[in-house]
């Protein structure tokens, strides 16, 4: 059986990948494609080809952060095992299916700057024409990850059920956790989804640092860990 310390060292790993998780995917979607892609299709081509360096580090931090989210994904999927084998699996497996999906989808968001950068390559296509189908992989790319939150939405119900039934977390945690997962589940249907974004953001985010301080400063109770464990 695992030591104390080794059990809380664990949790604050688990803790520390959810925090660059959510730190590179605040960066990627902030300050790359929030400031270069607009709602303009000759604008945005612009804006790419001026700042290749930014949009490509976008693209580098967007797949840090999907590395992060699976890590983070197994190493929960260890620690709340105990609670309830076959539905913490369920909760991983369906979180991996949501990285899968996400991480496909930034195929698209890279592959404007392919496609603007090497026009010879489609040489019976005009500027603008190159422009728009740029435009509409951008789209694609941001419709794969509005797919990959109904995903993360249902991963996040059932590791806050298992948080809550824990014992070794707080419940509020788990109870935290449910709430944010409803907000990620109005992606079923994008248009609610987008009208209240803002307020799913900030009921995820709360809900998310909560448990990333817990972990990181306060680990998990390795005591009632272990009985669960052996039972």
């Amino acid at each position: 059986m695992h030591s104390d310390a080794w059990l809380r060292r664990l949790a604050r790993i688990t803790g520390a990948l959810f925090l660059l998780t959510i730190l590179a995917g605040i960066f990627a979607q902030v300050f790359v494609s929030e400031r270069l892609i607009t709602g303009d299709a000759a604008t945005t081509a612009a804006n790419l080809l001026a700042h290749k360096g930014l949009y490509q580090a976008g693209y580098a931090v967007y797949l840090i952060e999907m590395v992060s989210q699976v890590a983070a994904t197994a190493l929960f999927f260890y620690l709340l095992e105990p609670v309830n084998r076959p539905v913490a699996l369920i909760s991983a497996f369906v979180s991996l299916a949501g990285c899968a999906i996400k991480t496909v989808a930034r195929i698209f968001f890279i592959a404007p700057l392919l496609i603007l950068s090497r026009p010879q390559d489609l040489a019976g296509m005009s500027q603008p024409q190159l422009q728009s189908l740029s435009y509409v992989f951008l789209e694609i790319n941001d419709k794969g990850a509005e797919i990959a939150l109904v995903f993360f939405g249902f991963h996040a119900l059932l590791n806050g059920y298992l948080v809550l039934r824990s014992t070794f977390l707080p419940r509020f945690l788990g109870v935290l956790g449910m709430l944010g997962s409803i907000g990620w589940l109005t992606f079923l249907y994008p248009p609610l989804g987008h009208r209240v974004f803002l307020i799913v953001v900030l009921i995820a985010l709360i809900g998310s640092l909560a448990m990333i301080f817990w972990l990181l400063v306060k680990g998990i109770d390795a005591q009632r860990w272990k009985e669960r464990a052996t039972h």
